[in-house]
């Protein structure tokens, strides 16, 4: 039996992953409070380190080094459980992500994805869920009338926005004939097809704002109305899962609207140096984050009805027209 191609390689991949992660998680942080500042014409934070690069690592500190506190009329086990059901599916979603071409190194050939499933954006839609499960369940255990509103809006956000946003999905699968993140990479795109797409990437992104829970539609846990929301009675490293899982979210849905909607690893040179499929990847995936970073900067937080009206009223039935519009696309220009 194969224990190196069946064991040791997919392990280092995921080692990999999981660390790369881990820190463009930490340095996220510190790149949206830089560039706010920027916009704001601020210095932001520059006193932890040069520039402040030491930042990221003196927060983590003063949250792992923070009394926990865990009140006693919570609900314990899924108050607990919450944080990670939060942070998890985000480290999930990456394993169907495709980083670049397939290796041959050692007489080996090393793909560089975790796993090639034939269902991969149905998976990507599952265990997103999943993940704002742990913000429901926060919510719920925390016997808070504060943070059992934040969990409720979460809950309609999911709905509202992964209807639009699975609309998007099915004009993709219109458009490749496939479900697969790798194929839909490898497969080739004519381009009145990268057009087309591209024209529906802000529907796509829009709905990913409310995925996440990003301004301006961060109302789960908006201060002035619920003093945090899901994450009232949380604290130390509890409130840090939390805070990191909203950040490591970022980073997975960019990565997924690089491959679906900007060719994901593909850019110039890469058949012959292959290294640079990930160099491609990660700089569509720092674009994406500058649009919620601008986004968050530039416009205020909505009302909740008009969050919803906005979803039901305009968003769901423009995501229907475009996949109309797209299967016309498909049939006239094949």
């Amino acid at each position: 039996m194969d224990w190196i191609g069946l064991i040791v390689i997919p392990a280092v991949k995921g080692i990999i992953i999981l660390l790369v992660l881990l820190g463009a998680t930490a340095y996220l942080t510190l790149f949206e409070r830089k560039l706010v500042a920027r916009f704001q014409i601020r210095y932001g934070p520059n006193r932890a380190g040069k520039y402040g690069i030491l930042q990221p690592l003196a927060d983590a500190g003063k949250l792992m080094l923070k009394e926990e506190i865990i009140p006693g009329h919570v609900d314990k086990p899924v108050y607990l459980l919450a944080p990670i059901l939060a942070m998890v599916p985000a480290f999930a979603i990456f394993a169907v992500v495709p980083i670049g071409p397939d290796l041959h190194l050692f007489g080996r050939t090393i793909p560089l994805h975790m796993g090639d499933v034939n269902v991969a954006l149905l998976y990507v839609a599952a265990i997103a869920s999943v993940g704002t499960y742990g913000i429901m369940l926060a919510g719920w255990a925390s016997n808070n009338n504060y943070s059992l509103l934040g969990a409720l809006r979460t809950s309609a956000q999911m709905i509202s926005y992964e209807l639009p946003m699975g609309v998007m999905v099915a004009s993709l699968l219109i458009i490749t004939g496939t479900l697969s993140l790798v194929e839909i990479v490898h497969g080739p795109r004519p381009l009145w097809a990268w057009i087309w797409l591209w024209l529906g990437f802000p529907f796509y992104f829009i709905c990913v704002l409310a995925e996440t829970n990003r301004s301006p539609f961060d109302l789960p846990e908006t201060e002035n109305e619920l003093i945090a929301g899901y994450q009232t009675e949380y604290g130390g490293i509890k409130f840090a899962l939390f805070y990191l899982s909203e950040y490591l979210h970022m980073i997975t849905s960019s990565a997924i609207a690089a491959t679906l909607f900007f060719g994901g690893w593909r850019g110039p040179f890469v058949d012959q140096l292959p290294i640079l499929a990930p160099v491609y990847l990660g700089i569509k995936i720092v674009a994406i984050l500058f649009l919620f970073v601008w986004v968050r900067a530039s416009i205020p937080r909505v009302r909740y009805d008009q969050l919803m009206s906005f979803g039901w009223r305009y968003l769901l039935p423009m995501s229907l027209m475009y996949l109309a519009v797209t299967s016309v696309l498909v049939v006239v220009l094949g």
